[in-house]
């Protein structure tokens, strides 16, 4: 008896071809894409912080443990790539719970571009209610990047632990935030 060739969809689901396969070019696209995404927020996060960083925000009553404000732009910048790279990872893996991964990262993402904006922004006209709205959105956040990795950890481990930095400093944020609201 002869034996008859496998279909080419069961082929490709045991033995990945170039049609299984993202091409290089995409690939560099969708990171290009998801860099750009975090520095359209970092660039609009900038926007906001710019007039206020030398305005209210410089008498303000600050945290004991807050950094100088020189140390902000090289660890937001190095975060900024890092979640790039790890949705980029998540993206390019095409595993099952890939689209709720992304999804819950685009959440955060939009999260993380409200809060400067409200926090510098927004408290020359309203004050500390200002910082109290900001708060909540940086609690949100702080839930929103948590969700993330947990969502990306089981689809790419490296792209999980890529995200771990910023759910630290997002928290540590928190506190600087939450310090800010009871103090000014």
């Amino acid at each position: 008896m002869q034996a008859h060739p496998e279909p080419t969809a069961a082929r490709s689901l045991t033995r990945p071809g170039r049609e299984g396969r993202r091409g290089a070019g995409r690939q560099v696209l969708a990171l290009l894409v998801l860099l750009g995404a975090s520095a359209l927020v970092a660039g609009l996060g900038g926007l906001a912080t710019a007039n206020n960083v030398q305005g209210w925000y410089a008498d303000a009553d600050k945290a004991p443990w807050s950094p100088p404000n020189w140390l902000f732009g090289p660890v937001w910048t190095f975060l900024y790539v890092a979640m790039a790279v790890a949705a980029w990872l998540v993206w390019r893996s095409r595993a099952e719970g890939t689209r709720a991964a992304l999804t819950t990262y685009a959440v955060q993402l939009v999260l993380n571009l409200l809060w400067t904006p409200v926090f510098f922004g927004l408290y020359p006209s309203l004050g500390t209610p200002a910082l109290w709205i900001s708060f909540a959105i940086i609690a949100a956040l702080a839930v929103a990047v948590a969700a993330t990795v947990l969502r990306f950890g089981p689809i790419n481990r490296i792209a999980g632990l890529l995200m771990l930095p910023y759910l630290t400093w997002v928290v540590f944020a928190s506190s600087l935030n939450l310090w800010a609201a009871l103090h000014n």
